[in-house]
């Protein structure tokens, strides 16, 4: 099983380590306009296989990637401190105008999965380039709200000491600004939320709702505010995508992909809960939000489809 990532920055090179120390695939190949700094990658992440997992780490152009079954895209422009995910948007549109056709061309079957941000808008954009390749939506992924709700649930599980494996809880709608928290969903353990609450004798009132929101919403700009950029996190989440896609787990995860139509708006890339395997995406669930929820995810949706008109780009 052989993984490319195009772009050994921090985020592809981060992601490509969490890769070894999980033992996802056999060969990574690393591809990155700066090839000096490709090399030094392979090989610095190669010297950790001896304490991890048994692959292979190379550096190469994209005449490497053929063969590879999921291509991690982390190539782009980083944020900046005080930039939003969007401010990126005209920046990284015209990088992926120039690496997406050398990708496909070399590996046509490869399942892509994108992580540059603005995530959703990118992933749009992934998708129409691929489009003139014929390759499918189903195999064009975006990280999504995937870290987020990750984070959702680690805090969710401080605030009430509780292993956050077992809790179920997702963040939908935008990787950004307008992403949705859906309390109204989170289960612990099979219990509903308020429920669990009430039979453990404790409470999240809503100062602790708004606190953990914020730390959900605003975490990126807090960590790009005290040492310039976000990689572990979701290293470790393109980590774990990948092993879903490349082991056919039928995992459901709150990825992004291009969908026909969400929450009334069309045409957009949206994370929602998606089941994901060895083909991409395999199905999407729409969840049953309340009233509230469902504006606040129509919004979101409405504040990508904007920024993807205000490129210009349509399907």
């Amino acid at each position: 099983m052989k993984i490319g990532v195009v772009g050994s920055g921090m985020v592809g090179a981060t992601a490509a380590y969490a890769m070894v120390m999980r033992g996802v695939g056999r060969t990574i190949v690393l591809v990155d306009l700066d090839k000096k700094r490709a090399q030094a990658e392979a090989d610095d992440i190669l010297h950790a296989v001896p304490f991890a997992h048994t692959l292979r780490v190379i550096s190469g152009d994209y005449s490497d990637l053929n063969g590879c079954s999921v291509i991690v895209i982390a190539a782009g422009a980083n944020q900046k401190p005080g930039e939003t995910r969007l401010d990126l948007l005209k920046r990284n549109a015209d990088i992926f105008h120039q690496i997406i056709p050398q990708i496909l061309e070399n590996a046509p079957q490869a399942i892509l999965l994108v992580s540059t941000n603005p995530v959703d808008v990118m992933t749009y954009l992934t998708a129409h380039f691929a489009s003139e390749f014929h390759v499918p939506s189903s195999r064009i992924i975006g990280t999504g709200t995937t870290l987020d709700t990750a984070r959702f649930r680690t805090l969710l599980g401080r605030s009430l000491e509780i292993d956050p494996r077992h809790i179920h809880a997702y963040v939908i709608g935008e990787h950004g600004d307008s992403e949705v928290l859906t309390w109204s969903l989170v289960t612990i353990g099979g219990i509903p939320l308020e429920e669990f609450c009430k039979t453990q004798g404790t409470s999240l009132c809503v100062h602790d709702k708004v606190k953990i929101e914020d730390s959900v919403r605003n975490a990126a700009y807090h960590i790009i505010e005290g040492k310039r950029a976000t990689y572990y996190g979701v290293g470790a989440a393109i980590a774990h995508i990948t092993h879903a896609i490349l082991r056919d787990q039928h995992s459901i995860m709150t990825i992004c992909t291009p969908l026909k139509e969400v929450a009334g708006v069309k045409d957009v890339v949206v994370s929602l809960p998606n089941l994901v395997g060895s083909k991409g995406v395999l199905a999407t669930f729409p969840p049953p939000l309340n009233e509230q929820e469902s504006a606040d995810l129509q919004s979101s949706a409405r504040i990508i489809r904007d920024a993807i008109n205000a490129i210009g780009i349509n399907s």
